[in-house]
């Protein structure tokens, strides 16, 4: 309806002065000409107003039904370049995905391939225990893929590991080719354990409760034969084999001969000194006799009787006098001078 109105009503102009209200409009009181005028544009401006707003009211479609063929709706997710939601952003830090830790060059360099040791949580006991970069050396991977155990698996610095696995795979496999065999297993004696130095109260804290340290006691191999780095009846051509390989691969070597708590073990670790200062104590003891002789031999029966020189007169003393245990004095009888009492001397 509002559409046919004409334009025109919109573009009225009304003259309100009071002239030429009286020369359009004559009336007998002037009062109901102004209010007749005023009522009339109102209305025409209401008019153009109501107009104009139907104009803008214009339909909008609706949408389309989603078939019913169509496959399911997946949820959108953030776009990229946009932050996290305000829940996402308050949520507590446990709660998120913990990122991957970085690992060492060491622990990327000891692959499976030289040694199977697993990486394990960082240690921080009280006194200084622990480390960091940890390992659980469980056996050594020969270069013709044999493995060589470790009974029991030592828990080792990632650096120490390495030079365990470096040490089995050159020097004890030559080892064992001169022997005809392969190495199967290695006696760990003692690795990481929180204590002093030989397990004395109040000590320096040992390389052991560092996980720098590894006790070893014998190479055990395919043949059956146990290699004690220790024991005087081994070869000592294969003790001092291992003397020497230790030594330049260990920065302290210590066994047999260094103390009375090293005589039953061999105690290698890396400790770093100034100047790369070494230690290497571990004798090689000759094996015992067979029979130690203890006491002398006995006497034959058939043997003649001792002689027992006899005492002469002339060996006697000429005064006969005795000492009280019944033998002849030797005492001379003093002189006269000597005597005499001494005399003072004049200055």
């Amino acid at each position: 309806m509002f559409d046919r109105m004409p334009r025109f009503f919109c573009g009225i102009a009304v003259n309100l002065s009071a002239g030429n209200a009286r020369r359009k409009w004559p009336c007998r009181r002037w009062n109901g000409c102004i209010a007749a005028m005023v009522t009339a544009v109102a209305v025409t401006i209401g008019l153009c107003g109501l107009a104009d707003a139907a104009k803008r009211q214009v339909a909008v479609p609706l949408p389309k039904p989603r078939p019913a063929q169509a496959p399911a709706a997946k949820p959108e997710g953030p776009a990229e370049g946009q932050g996290t939601s305000e829940e996402e952003a308050d949520a507590p830090a446990k709660e998120r995905p913990a990122s991957a830790p970085r690992l060492s060059a060491c622990r990327l360099a000891l692959t499976e391939a030289i040694a199977i040791a697993p990486s394990i949580a960082d240690i921080h006991g009280p006194g200084g225990c622990g480390g960091q970069d940890l390992v659980r050396l469980e056996a050594v991977v020969l270069p013709d893929k044999h493995q060589v155990a470790l009974k029991p698996a030592a828990i080792l610095r990632c650096e120490m590991a390495t030079a365990v696995a470096d040490w089995i795979r050159t020097d004890m496999t030559d080892l064992a080719k001169k022997l005809d065999s392969l190495i199967t297993d290695l006696d760990n004696f003692d690795s990481y354990e929180c204590r002093g130095r030989n397990r004395i109260l109040g000590a320096q804290l040992s390389e052991h409760g560092r996980a720098n340290a590894l006790d070893v006691r014998s190479l055990k191999l395919a043949n059956g034969r146990v290699i004690s780095f220790t024991d005087r009846t081994e070869q000592r051509d294969l003790r001092e084999a291992v003397l020497h390989s230790v030594c330049a691969r260990f920065s302290t070597v210590l066994g047999p001969g260094s103390d009375w708590y090293h005589e039953d073990h061999i105690h290698l670790d890396l400790m770093d000194r100034r100047n790369d200062y070494r230690i290497c104590q571990w004798n090689v003891w000759d094996p015992l006799p067979q029979v130690a002789p203890r006491l002398p031999a006995a006497r034959p029966q058939d043997a003649p009787p001792r002689e027992v020189a006899a005492e002469t007169d002339a060996e006697q003393p000429e005064s006969g006098e005795t000492d009280p245990r019944g033998k002849p004095s030797d005492e001379k009888p003093s002189s006269p001078s000597t005597n005499k009492p001494s005399t003072k001397k004049r200055r």
